[in-house]
């Protein structure tokens, strides 16, 4: 099976180097998408060998550079796609798992958990983003037919397939949210894996009127509403299969 890892980043000037090396520790190939940091990232990412890199010349949104990951890895033929952020949440050293569990279950989507269970050193993540994360998992899955226990772990592999069937537009951080609805819709098969949680910087900020938690959600759910009459939905739920085998903590 053929992969790519792909990190969307902006402005990381203070992590990026190090999660791309544990990147390419743990994938063959690794691409970066620089989402027009202003910060020096995109001077860090110069002295990096044997990545690619796609940059925006402006930010677009996270939503942007996943869709630039997605597009480039049809493009180029790889059978699975992991998506991992670049702001050290995520540990490389469970890319592998990922491939395993897609491999193990054909599933189209495993997504990555911080909530299926607890792994020793977890930190506590910001009150609002973990009750936000809990109101907008619970009404995917009320209006989707889904069982997810995390809609917003950027933590993924996608079969390239799979997200060759998307229509996505959206450009912000509430992407995932239209990828769930469309999932849904398309029927794709979903597995969950657990992995910790783990918040560096728990001041980051989203930007603009997402920083402020009432709109934030408010903007969530326009955005699921939007997708779901889209998607034409109401129809069949997708297929969420029980999770995979947990990475040891």
């Amino acid at each position: 099976m053929r992969f790519l890892t792909a990190l969307p980043v902006y402005n990381e000037v203070d992590y990026v180097v190090a999660v791309v090396a544990g990147a390419q520790t743990y994938s063959p190939s690794v691409l970066v998408v620089d989402d027009g940091s202003t910060d020096g990232t995109a001077d860090k990412l110069v002295g990096v060998q044997g990545i690619q890199v796609v940059r925006h010349p402006r930010n677009r949104g996270y939503g942007a550079a996943l869709r630039s990951a997605f597009a480039l890895a049809i493009d180029q033929g790889y059978d699975v796609l992991v998506t991992i952020d670049c702001d050290g949440q995520h540990q490389p050293q469970l890319i592998p798992k990922f491939i395993e569990a897609i491999e193990a279950t054909g599933a189209d989507i495993v997504s990555g958990s911080r909530y299926l269970r607890r792994f020793e050193g977890d930190n506590m993540p910001p009150p609002d983003r973990q009750q936000i994360n809990a109101v907008i998992t619970a009404e995917l899955n009320a209006l989707l037919g889904l069982n997810l226990t995390d809609a917003f772990c950027g933590f993924k592999a996608y079969r390239t397939s799979a997200l060759a069937r998307a229509r996505l537009t959206e450009t912000g951080y509430a992407m995932p949210l239209e990828l769930w609805v469309q999932a849904a819709a398309l029927q794709l098969k979903i597995v969950e894996l657990a992995v910790p949680m783990i918040y560096l910087d728990e001041k980051r900020s989203f930007g603009g009127a997402l920083d402020d938690a009432e709109q934030r959600l408010a903007i969530y759910r326009e955005v699921i509403a939007r997708a779901i009459r889209a998607a034409g939905l109401p129809r069949s739920p997708a297929v969420r299969e029980p999770s995979a085998q947990e990475p040891a903590a």
